[in-house]
């Protein structure tokens, strides 16, 4: 089990961190079954906006995974962010190397960094500036194991703190900084920045890869502009 303070220093410094066996299988069988049971409007990738679905909200605020993100926020930090990514057999997908960069936001203020908006299933969103995003952190609950084979979370070490990137310096990074993946049993928890440039590949397996991708902020406001649930 990673120390807590080793937890932080490598949020930190790399830009991410596990910690394995956090959530239980109790856990994971309740949660699934009560995601059965809901009416959610699935895509292709999974499932959007799960912090209105009160079993995720229960689990965001459990002590398991506030006091991951309050580690590394502080002891204000809230969740107010859900998705569900389901991939498998029958819904498989790549993803390119990139940051995570738009915020769910109450209401639209122009002011410079924030932008281009954008509305998605009714919720307003917008690309946010650096300063506002390293005030963020992910915790991907994994409800399948994360192998080799079943197309885990790829990472770029440190590269949360070169800031929002350009695609030229995408194809930099790719080239210089050697990739990790990010493989954890059922239950573990990935901690991630959502500046740190990371991808993910098609899985070659006949299993699924869930995750539960959970974004905590320091606050519920980020520069003064609130933070929507979704």
């Amino acid at each position: 089990m990673t120390s807590p303070e080793v937890f932080v220093d490598q949020v930190i410094g790399k830009g991410f961190a596990v910690a394995p066996e956090r959530i239980s299988t109790r856990e994971i069988d309740a949660l699934l079954a009560e995601l059965h049971k809901s009416p959610l409007q699935r895509s292709r990738a999974g499932i959007r906006h799960l912090m209105h679905h009160p079993h995720v909200e229960k689990l965001a605020r459990s002590s398991s995974l506030l006091d991951l993100a309050r580690s590394v926020l502080g002891p204000a930090a809230l969740p107010y962010r859900a998705t569900l990514f389901d991939k498998s057999p029958d819904s498989n997908w790549l993803v390119a190397w990139h940051q995570d960069r738009t915020l769910p936001l109450q209401k639209r203020e122009d002011r410079p960094g924030w932008g281009p908006w954008s509305i998605k299933d009714g919720i307003l969103y917008a690309h946010a500036p650096a300063e506002a995003l390293s005030r963020i952190l992910a915790l991907r609950v994994h409800i399948d194991s994360s192998t080799t084979d079943n197309g885990p979370l790829r990472v770029l070490p440190e590269t949360h703190n070169d800031g929002v990137l350009t695609d030229n310096a995408f194809e930099k990074l790719v080239a210089r900084v050697s990739p990790l993946e990010c493989t954890v049993a059922r239950g573990g928890v990935v901690a991630m920045r959502p500046l740190l440039v990371h991808a993910s590949s098609k899985s070659h397996s006949q299993y699924p890869r869930r995750v539960l991708h959970i974004e905590y902020a320091v606050h519920p406001e980020l520069a003064g502009i609130p933070l929507a649930i979704a």
